[in-house]
């Protein structure tokens, strides 16, 4: 069971606040609870909390006390807690050990003393188990984000947890690989295991949560069982600023054709000792317009951003923009990429700071708007690595319309973001393309897709195979 009592918690050199306040909780052995709200609004930390990362990793002021099945977590180490909790990050790369997939699985395991011949048992299993056999014999280097995160759940499983903590595990996620998780997360209940689980995608855990518990500000402030809360009409739930229980359907008119296009030519990339990457010939995108790229975990999405913007220096292929074509060092100079990972794109001291070195020419006043549009302006003098995952990933998203670059790229934008912050993001990216901006975007998320997109790329096995028009949308 989980125990927590008068808990607060204040991060040391965040703002006043970022934490939680005056939680008190129970969770049952075997119980399933969801944790969900608005990003920023203390999940993560209670995830925290819960696994020990806080206050043994991430230092701060804390009162009161957590129990996890029987530990007190301030008392007890972070190895005395591994062996009964697992979890899994909104980021999987921050949680990885090794530089291979079957060490990875073996790592959790090897770290708890356990026999060579158990381990194998465990790692074997695991990799039947959760389906995993293609991942074997790669370089973590080379997996898609959707990978990583497959990866990062099995490699918990293999240890064997008492309890499981994930926080946005769909979030790079396509809908086959959420099917994948939702089956994992019911062979975990089944066998008994605690699971706690920060979301903002909320349909696939229908039927599999046993409580909803909507934090706000650091704290609950509603608690629902699973059957009120799924039959919550969705305008309800919309206004306590949560994702609808049914992602929206996307309808297609004729493909597109090559009218005031930009032009992808003849892109070819492999990974190193690998055949996987991308062949792609020739594909029109518009400028003045949105195209989003969609396809499975691994079809390619993020590796195509890559090379187009000219980060893999062994990439073949030219963009031609304006009649002019742009090979990898001019790409370098005139594309901007938001990572799937936006930590290895924020360096500097404040949001502030980071959003004015972004621009050709540093403007105080426009980059304060801009992070107004992003519900960011509150942040402004904060580290930006000390924010949430949402508020960084909309960090990174200014620090791209305040470049000003003429090709913008945005890998899985939205992917830890709650309704309200997507739709924010959606009306920025969509500014931005209404400028004359040739804007492409990789993801899963059907809610913003249809929000903002004009156009779609569908990705499969490293090739384009479909350009399709989504809505129309006056050329510029």
């Amino acid at each position: 069971m989980i125990r927590i009592e008068n808990l607060s918690f204040y991060y040391k050199r965040g703002r006043s606040d970022a934490g939680v306040n005056n939680i008190n909780l129970k969770i049952n052995m075997g119980e399933v609870v969801l944790l969900c709200g608005e990003s920023g609004c203390g999940k993560t930390t209670l995830t925290r909390l819960i696994n020990g990362l806080v206050p043994h990793y991430y230092d701060g002021d804390i009162d009161g006390t957590v129990f996890t099945h029987g530990k007190n977590v301030q008392k007890s180490t972070l190895y005395e807690l591994s062996r009964i909790v697992g979890s899994v990050f909104q980021n999987p790369r921050s949680q990885f050990y090794t530089v291979d997939t079957y060490s990875e699985l073996a790592f959790g395991c090897e770290n708890q003393g356990l026999p060579v011949d158990e381990i194998k048992k465990r790692v074997d299993e695991t990799i039947y188990f959760m389906e995993i056999e293609h991942l074997m014999g790669r370089s973590i280097f080379d997996l898609s984000g959707g990978e990583k995160q497959k990866l990062a759940c099995a490699s918990v499983w293999a240890a064997s947890p008492k309890v499981l903590v994930l926080d946005e595990p769909s979030a790079n996620l396509d809908e086959k690989a959420i099917e994948d998780l939702r089956a994992v997360l019911e062979k975990c209940k089944s066998a008994g295991i605690t699971i706690i689980i920060a979301e903002h995608r909320l349909y696939y855990l229908k039927g599999l949560v046993n409580r909803v518990l909507f934090m706000e500000n650091g704290q609950i402030t509603k608690e629902f069982d699973a059957k009120s809360f799924f039959e919550m009409k969705d305008s309800q739930r919309i206004s306590f600023g949560l994702r609808t229980l049914t992602p929206p359907t996307l309808s297609f008119s004729e493909s597109a054709n090559e009218s005031h296009s930009a032009v992808l030519s003849n892109f070819k990339f492999k990974y190193k000792h690998s055949e996987i990457g991308i062949s792609v010939k020739k594909v029109c995108i518009y400028k003045g317009a949105i195209t989003a790229i969609t396809g499975h975990n691994g079809a390619g999405k993020t590796t195509l951003l890559r090379c187009l913007c000219g980060l893999e220096k062994t990439a073949e292929g030219e963009l031609w923009l304006e009649d002019e074509v742009h090979k990898r060092k001019k790409r370098l100079k005139n594309c901007f990429l938001v990572m799937q990972d936006v930590g290895h794109q924020l360096f500097c001291e404040s949001v502030l700071d980071e959003v004015m070195i972004s621009m050709p020419n540093a403007d105080k006043e426009k980059a304060l708007a801009l992070l107004k549009a992003l519900d960011l302006e509150k942040f402004a003098s904060d580290h930006p690595l000390s924010l949430s995952g949402g508020q960084k990933q909309r960090v990174a998203i200014a620090c791209a319309v305040a470049s000003e670059r003429q090709v913008i790229l945005f890998d899985e934008p939205t992917s830890g973001l709650d309704l309200r912050h997507m739709e924010a993001v959606s009306k920025v990216i969509e500014r931005l393309a209404q400028s004359g901006k040739t804007v492409l975007v990789t993801t899963h998320d059907k809610e913003f897709i249809k929000a903002c997109c004009h156009y779609v790329l569908h990705m499969k096995n490293g090739e384009v195979t479909a350009n399709r028009i989504l809505k129309e949308v006056e050329k510029v």
